[in-house]
């Protein structure tokens, strides 16, 4: 029993190290969590109706198409209050996108827009996330602002890690350009819920092996009590003799006496 729970406790080591082994790995992106973070917002243009990152309500039609990223621009995002990326199923999400406008011409954002992929394969699409229209959001040069996108990924889809590609629009001298704020890892978590599928299974997984360990540790004392009442048994008698001492003792004043007391019975 102890050598079948010996072995039953090494396969579920194995699995647990093969789960933990084919899990993805977080990417490095530039990304920060900390809701605190070196930039400003830009002062909104004058005028009547003109306010800084109001979101439109008709977005341009950019299609599939993609374009490269204009020089001089540098983007950095950040999850406000939000350390774990977590992005409950079903529920809306807030993301903050920064922008430095390190070039000569005022930078004009468009849009911000993103997509879930597997995070294996990143031409497996899992869903295109909404489009987020921006009107009077000018950017000067050697200025840098901030933007909110909120998102929301489906309600329907399961609880895991997937990867987030986010992607600002925006023209510089009428021309359109694009660049990728982010690109990394989210835990998509079932709403309401504090632990995902996958804590639950680790959580699970933890207990069996402690019980394992238990009925393991069990079955060790049970066989080393079994052998401790095996010891053998010392009988003490008059009426039996061992015949290999009767052949050491023959001939000594021990056997004269036996031999003696024999013939007077």
């Amino acid at each position: 029993m102890a050598i079948s729970l010996s072995s039953a406790l090494i396969r579920v080591f194995l699995l647990c190290l093969l789960l933990l082994l084919a899990s993805p790995l977080p990417r490095a992106v530039r990304c920060q969590s900390d809701p605190e973070v070196d930039v400003v917002e830009a002062a909104a243009e004058e005028g009547d109706d003109s306010e800084l990152g109001i979101i439109s309500d008709d977005v341009t039609d950019f299609g599939n198409g993609s374009f490269r990223p204009a020089p001089g621009i540098d983007t950095i995002c950040v999850f406000p209050k939000n350390g774990g990326k977590l992005v409950p199923a079903g529920e809306e999400t807030e993301l903050l996108v920064g922008l430095k406008n390190n070039g000569e011409s005022d930078l004009e954002v468009i849009a911000i827009k993103a997509s879930v992929h597997l995070p294996f394969d990143h031409r497996l699409l899992v869903q295109n996330l909404s489009m987020q229209g921006f009107r009077n959001a000018s950017v000067p040069a050697s200025a840098q602002a901030t933007f909110p996108y909120i998102f929301g990924v489906s309600k329907y889809l399961q609880a895991g890690n997937f990867d987030l590609v986010g992607t600002v629009i925006y023209e510089i001298d009428q021309q359109p350009y694009q660049s990728t704020f982010y690109n990394g890892t989210i835990e998509v978590v079932e709403a309401g819920g504090f632990l995902s599928m996958e804590s639950v299974f680790l959580v699970t997984l933890g207990l069996a092996l402690l019980v394992l360990l238990g009925l393991w540790i069990n079955g060790r004392i049970q066989q080393l009590s079994k052998k401790t009442k095996r010891a053998p048994k010392v009988e003490v008698g008059t009426g039996t003799t061992d015949a290999s001492l009767d052949e050491w003792l023959q001939g000594t004043a021990y056997t004269q006496s036996a031999s003696i007391k024999k013939k007077k019975k």
